[in-house]
């Protein structure tokens, strides 16, 4: 089967089937390009529907992905976003395996096209215009013939006249003889011109149409080769992506596997447990005998003992919290408006954060100090006295970090058991950082204001009681102890203002007498002339022991 043999003649139709085969793969290629496309497309969707389920740093979302089902979800989030990128490379290499070759390919099927073509009209101008010399020689031979007719009949008419001179008779037989020359010659001419003619039309019909159709029939079919190739690398670049979309689904699968309901149970269970008790049963009140009328102590009546336990015994608190109204005012520094456990939590974290800070200065310090020795070592890279007031400042924030974490961690230890109730200390470094503590402990008890016979609150009583607990508790530290021997001696290395209760002003370079050492809580006991003494913060000032201790000892 050829299109030189079969359609020889069929050249107007060739022409316009080839170029029905150039848009039929140019519409391939249109497809596939809105096909990457639409691949893009929905891979930025799902990045951006993965991105708009992340959870957001820093934020209570964040907090919610400890949960089993949780972590579930941000391994699905994150698989999705893998599937998104599978869909990513299928768009790319369907553009640079077949759009952008396809493209090239079709640029080639053009041009060869329209050289094969101009060749197949080269060919026909040629032949045509062989078929109008053959033409033009056939007129030629013919009126040759028609002229030589008439000259041979005149011939004989002027010889059969006997009045026509013989000169005249003469004349008209030169003339018949040339025009019967004249068409000898064309009948040779046209017999010439017709046997090349049939020569050029076999060659032209047998030949050079066979073989320019060929060219094209050959083009046709690399054509539709191509096609079908790009068909089969169309399929082959979706299947290439299968194993990894399935993996990605796997994970999906393996992440939904790995919730465990218990787990996130007691996940509830450490996030949200207060740490109290139940309430215990409410004592029956008798009001037959109202001299003798006892206030029970689950009672949802408060006293202003029962205040003062609640505020800082506990266990009042332990008994009526699920009837306490909360507080929706300014959190406290220490946290006590939260049931103890989730207090702790709080607090630990605090303190976890603020030894982050601590070691984040400290190595900031260590830096500078390297620093400062290079500059000492090496004076023309720079002055080391320009580093004394960053070293200085770093120093103080360091100071500054600690005074708050050992804050921190003695409101922890407290709540942990570590000690038995707050100490005077602890409330002493929550005076030095706050000085609202002491109405922040009038506000908390305030929130579980006492009840009056007919039911309404006496907030005026409550914060009476809690100003009486306060002082009680204060006087009975210092002023029921006996005095306490000097256990040494110490120099204040800066000023401080003893602005709060329970502590005591020093000037830098003043002398003092040392009658109770750190005990931990970043605290010195000190006396002045005997008859004056307090709490100061251990960095502030250097303690010399007496011979008795083991040696001297400097806080810095």
């Amino acid at each position: 089967m050829s299109w030189g043999t079969e359609l020889w003649d069929q050249f107007d139709n060739l022409e316009k089937h080839t170029q029905w085969g150039i848009d039929i793969l140019e519409k391939y290629i249109k497809f596939v390009k809105e096909r990457t496309e639409i691949e893009l497309s929905y891979a930025k969707q799902l990045r951006n529907l993965s991105k708009k389920y992340q959870p957001k740093k820093n934020s209570k979302e964040e907090e919610e992905y400890k949960y089993t089902a949780c972590k579930a979800f941000l391994s699905t989030l994150n698989e999705m976003n893998d599937y998104a990128g599978q869909h990513e490379v299928i768009s790319e290499n369907m553009t640079s395996q077949i759009t952008v070759d396809l493209m090239r390919y079709v640029q080639e099927l053009k041009q060869e096209r329209k050289s094969n073509f101009h060749d197949g009209r080269k060919a026909q101008q040629h032949i045509e215009t062989c078929w109008k010399q053959l033409e033009s020689s056939k007129r030629r031979f013919e009126r040759d013939c028609k002229e030589a007719d008439r000259a041979q009949q005149y011939f004989e008419k002027m010889d059969a006249d006997i009045n026509v001179t013989k000169a005249d008779v003469e004349k008209a037989r030169q003339q018949a003889q040339i025009r019967q020359q004249m068409a000898e010659d064309s009948k040779a001419d046209y017999s010439l011109i017709l046997q090349r003619f049939n020569q050029e039309q076999w060659e032209h019909y047998h030949t050079h149409i066979p073989n320019i159709f060929q060219k094209i029939q050959e083009m046709e079919e690399r054509r539709i080769v191509r096609i079908a190739e790009s068909m089969k690398t169309y399929a082959e670049l979706d299947r290439q992506v299968i194993p990894i979309i399935g993996k990605c689904l796997d994970g999906i699968v393996k992440a939904a596997e790995s919730i465990d309901q218990k787990n996130d149970s007691q996940l509830v269970v450490e996030a949200y447990k207060s740490g109290f008790e139940p309430p215990g049963d409410i004592e029956f009140e008798d009001y037959t005998q109202p001299m003798k009328r006892t206030v029970s102590d689950n009672s949802l009546s408060s006293s202003k003992e029962g205040k003062a336990e609640l505020k800082f015994g506990g266990k009042s608190r332990g008994k009526l919290w699920p009837f306490i109204k909360k507080n929706k005012g300014v959190t406290p520094e220490d946290f006590s408006n939260f049931p103890p456990e989730q207090r702790r939590k709080k607090l630990q974290q605090k303190v976890d954060d603020l030894n982050k800070e601590i070691q984040k200065e400290t190595d900031q310090r260590d830096a500078i100090t390297k620093m400062k020795d290079v500059y000492l070592k090496n004076p023309q890279m720079g002055d080391p006295a320009s580093l004394d007031h960053k070293l200085t400042e770093v120093t103080q924030n360091i100071e500054k970090l600690r005074l708050e974490a050992q804050k921190f961690e003695a409101w922890l230890a407290e709540v942990e058991g570590r000690l038995p109730a707050r100490s005077e200390q602890a409330r002493r470094q929550s005076g030095l950082y706050d000085g609202q503590t002491h109405q922040t402990a009038v506000t908390n008890c305030a929130q579980d204001r006492e009840s009056s016979p007919d039911g309404s609150y006496t907030e005026e009583q409550s914060q009476e009681s809690e100003h009486k607990v306060l002082a009680t508790d204060f006087d009975d530290e210092f002023d029921d102890e006996e005095p306490l021997p000097a256990i040494g001696t110490c120099k204040a290395l800066y000023t401080f203002e003893g602005q709060n209760e329970g502590t005591i002003s020093v000037v830098e370079g003043e002398m003092l007498s040392v009658i109770e050492e750190d005990k931990g809580d970043g605290w010195t006991r000190i006396r002045r002339n005997e008859d004056e003494e307090g709490y100061v913060p251990t960095s502030y000032v250097e303690v010399y022991l007496d011979k008795n201790a083991k040696g001297a000892k400097t806080y810095i």
